[in-house]
């Protein structure tokens, strides 16, 4: 019967109103589309990712790295000769720039230099393994200047395979600059990487002694745990060195976008949650329109229940068309941002991976499960409104919207939990709660409806008294609270959405504005061009410091130096800073979220970020064995035996490491590493000091070097403009919220106004025009969408605040302060009235009319 029921009824409206279920299947298909194709992109980036630091590091069983620093080289005969051991390869990891010889040097590109045992690492790396070309020396994988790259660096150099081994490059890494050859190529994918021998790396780099990791086979039927706890206990054994296994490495590369993956797929999912409301908008006004149908095939024997699954089944269709016009969307959106983009949607994890498509049924079905249960949600109140259908009132034109709304305590409960589970931390670094936390508190807020309605129109009553026309629309919407909460809904849930992302939008801009204040206060600032912040960035010496503070035009100078530290085999680096503080004001260098403690004896005071604080559970006051085992004093430090015991001075705002990032007095990290060299200088030119005078003094002091010159206002505008960038997209989806939004208000009004026919006849036969009748809709349509600007922007404003103190600190490990922007809130609430009001005015101009009057008739 059902089937033959949707033929007959939802068929013939859906002929005669192709538009409206157009648009709810456009907006399922569009939420389905956006929230796969994330998920798709992102799956497939991290695969390839993966990838790529699988084919780089091999398949090891352990892999031995520092903590900070480098491993020294004896360590690699102390692991290789133990029995356990079946092959261990020894790895230097360097940051370099490289160009060809015959370019400008500003035309270098960032190159991972590998130097390894080119001899025998194809057992444990194959695809590093060099392959001389055709012409070259036999010899040259273990040349003392040559190297081999992977496609990804010849496409960046522009170097044909033709040229090999012909052509030269210029390599940098810090102060040391080299000529080498190209004798041949490597087969790994992923970003531009060289490899050649480790000798001829340590030579050419000056990093004699040192290594970056050690690869270790193992023998079968070890116990690793029980090997780990032997080699730590071995005589000399550093206290600095981490054992990890391959699975701790997929971890950690998981962790570090995981956050920012599911927030943006959550962040896709809102048009499914937006589309939910068209949904029930199309199907509420259907409802409405196909009322006299729905009572006369009731009074022909179809039962409530036969009505109620009538809806949800046009529901169920709508959603079932627009999940499957979704997938395919999402999958062709997904492959065309591969192709275009790469792997990066913008949070910069996997910049320079340009992976395939990795298509997953599974998830597909998933996504479009999800467009279907939306669709069913957004179907299930008008189904309970055909369900509720009183045949005789409606075949006479009395409808069956009058009913009273339900008690309050539902609303009220939905708040309560949502307050609860807002307080609940996060799983596995994902704020699950707070998501549900934010769904619960618009649920809720929008369940409340009738009795703000009722509430507001309340204290309005009274100033409507005085005349005829406004004390019709107040009584009216007073009386019909239930239904001016339908009507609004939509209004509420969009508008709150709306309001959600600008104040958080304009909160974030607004905190990282203010810090950016404190932590780039020089006008000007110089470091390596090209290289990443480490230790290969590290090109600036004492003596070199000292001769750019004695030039002419600079008034202050304040060196720092960047590195990585893994404290952790499971979690991305934490960033090192030294730079120096002692004796300063703390709180004038650092964004201090609190007052700083004092230097207790025999201790060394740091700071930490709030994401270290949330990641290691250290807090202000503690002291920090962790951090003390992996900065144990270095040979060629100034104190080997100086105690290195840290403790949290300080908790400060980092908004551009989300890993953690600790800070330490410059003095200190030289006594402890032996190593002054810095590599970010902050300068303070004197009064009308010539900027290009300067850097070319500056240039002079590091010869042989590629400098960056940036000044504090480049800095401040080029963050702010990759923030405004990077949350572009939020304009969009408030867009498209408050459009459903208005969809919505229209459909309700159009559903109601045809119910009201008769009303309209009436009121016309008492004597008023057919302007005055439309101002009494529009004057409904403004009370009612006001009431709704009201409740959405206070909706808006709480669901903002979970997002800025609950969602952000649980995902991104920072803190921010509320700004509201009022202008813009104000002008989204008084455009979203003015488009509300003039929308119930058109929606009543075709029931106002002639037929309205002949419509009194039919009773009679």
């Amino acid at each position: 019967m059902i089937t033959a029921l949707l033929r007959t009824v939802v068929w013939q409206n859906v002929r005669h109103h192709p538009w409206r279920t157009l648009a709810a299947v456009v907006a399922v298909m569009l939420g389905v589309a956006l929230g796969l194709s994330v998920q798709l992109i992102n799956a497939s980036a991290l695969t390839e990712f993966s990838r790529a630091v699988r084919s780089v590091q091999g398949q090891p069983d352990l892999e031995l790295s520092a903590a900070h620093g480098s491993l020294p080289e004896s360590l690699y005969g102390v692991v290789a000769t133990q029995p356990s051991v079946a092959l261990a390869s020894p790895w230097l990891d360097i940051s370099a720039l490289a160009r060809r010889v015959d370019r400008a040097p500003n035309e270098n590109v960032a190159l991972r230099v590998l130097g390894t045992d080119t001899l025998s690492v194809a057992a444990m790396a194959p695809a590093l393994t060099p392959r001389a070309a055709e012409g070259a020396d036999r010899l040259a994988i273990v040349a003392p200047d040559t190297v081999f790259l992977n496609v990804a660096a010849l496409k960046a150099l522009d170097i044909a395979d033709a040229e090999l081994p012909r052509a030269y490059l210029h390599l940098q890494s810090g102060a040391t600059q080299r000529r080498v050859q190209i004798a041949g190529t490597i087969a790994a994918p992923g970003a531009p990487t060289a490899v050649m021998d480790i000798g001829a790396a340590q030579d050419f780099f000056a990093r004699a002694g040192e290594l970056s990791r050690i690869d270790l086979q193992l023998r079968e039927g070890l116990d690793l745990a029980k090997l780990r706890r032997d080699w730590q206990s071995l005589p000399g054994w550093p206290g600095n060195v981490l054992i990890s296994a391959p699975g701790d490495t997929n971890e950690r590369v998981g962790n570090l976008s995981r956050a920012y993956r599911v927030n943006l797929t959550v962040l896709a999912l809102v048009a499914l949650f937006t589309g939910a409301f068209l949904v029930y908008s199309v199907l509420a006004l259907g409802v409405a329109q196909r009322a006299p149908q729905l009572a006369l095939i009731a009074v022909l024997g179809v039962t409530p229940q036969q009505r109620r699954v009538l809806v949800l089944a046009e529901a169920g269709l709508i959603g079932v068309i627009g999940s499957v016009l979704g997938v395919a969307l999402g999958a062709a959106l997904a492959a065309l941002a591969l192709r275009l983009l790469g792997g990066d949607l913008g949070g910069g994890y996997f910049a320079g991976v340009q992976p395939q498509l990795q298509w997953s049924g599974a998830t597909a079905c998933i996504y479009g499960l999800l467009g279907v249960m939306a669709a069913l949600v957004g179907g299930w109140w008008p189904a309970r409104q055909a369900l509720a259908l009183p045949p005789a009132q409606t075949l006479k034109g009395l409808g069956a919207m009058t009913r009273a709304p339900h008690k309050p305590w539902l609303g009220l409960a939905l708040l309560v939990a949502s307050a609860a589970l807002a307080s609940v931390p996060p799983v596995q670094g994902i704020p699950v709660a707070a998501y549900v936390a934010v769904g619960l508190l618009l649920i809720g807020g929008i369940a409340l409806l009738p009795w703000i309605v009722q509430g507001l129109l309340r204290l309005a009553l009274p100033l409507a008294r005085t005349r005829v026309l406004p004390l019709l629309t107040a009584e009216r919407a007073h009386r019909m609270r239930g239904v001016a909460a339908v009507a609004v809904g939509g209004v509420v849930a969009s508008l709150s959405l709306a309001v959600a992302l600008t104040a958080m939008v304009s909160s974030f801009r607004a905190s990282v504005s203010q810090w950016l204040e404190t932590v780039v206060p020089a006008p000007l600032y110089v470091r390596a061009a090209g290289l990443p912040s480490g230790d290969d960035a590290a090109i600036f010496s004492s003596a070199q410091i000292r001769a750019i503070s004695r030039l002419g035009d600079v008034e202050r100078l304040q060196a720092q130096r960047v590195s990585s530290l893994r404290l952790s085999a499971t979690q991305a680096p934490l960033t090192l800073i030294a730079k120096p503080i002692a004796g300063s004001r703390v709180e004038a260098a650092l964004p201090l979220v609190s007052a700083p403690l004092e230097a207790r004896s025999g201790t060394i005071p740091v700071y930490v970020s709030e994401a270290v604080q949330a990641l290691y559970g250290v807090h202000v006051g503690d002291e920090w064995p962790e951090l003390s085992r992996a900065l144990q004093p270095q040979a060629g430090s100034a104190d080997p035996q100086a105690s290195t015991r840290f403790f949290v001075a300080g908790i400060w705002r980092d908004y551009v490491r989300q890993f953690g990032a600790v800070v330490i007095d410059a003095a200190d990290y030289a006594r402890i590493t032996g190593d002054a060299r810095t590599s970010d200088l902050a300068i303070w030119p004197g009064a009308n000091t010539d900027p290009v005078s300067l850097q070319r003094q500056i240039g002079e002091a590091v010869p042989g070097s590629a400098l960056d010159f940036t000044t504090s206002g480049a800095i401040r505008a080029r963050s702010l403009a990759i923030f405004d960038r990077t949350f572009a997209v939020t304009y969009w989806l408030q867009i498209v919220a408050i459009a459903i939004g208005l969809f919505g208000v229209a459909a309700s009004f159009s559903a109601q106004v045809l119910a009201r026919r008769k009303e309209f006849g009436l009121l016309a036969h008492l004597g008023l025009t057919r302007a005055q009748i439309l101002g009494v809709v529009a004057g409904e349509g403004a009370a009612w969408t006001s009431i709704g600007a009201i409740a959405g922007t206070t909706l808006g404003i709480a669901v903002s605040a979970v997002l800025i103190f609950v969602v952000n600190p649980q995902s991104f490990h920072w803190t921010m302060d509320l700004h509201l922007p009022w202008p813009r809130l104000a002008l989204l609430a008084l455009a979203l009235i003015a488009a509300g009001t003039l929308t119930a005015w058109i929606a009543g101009r075709a029931a106002a009319g002639k037929s309205a009057v002949l419509a009194v008739k039919e009773d009679w």
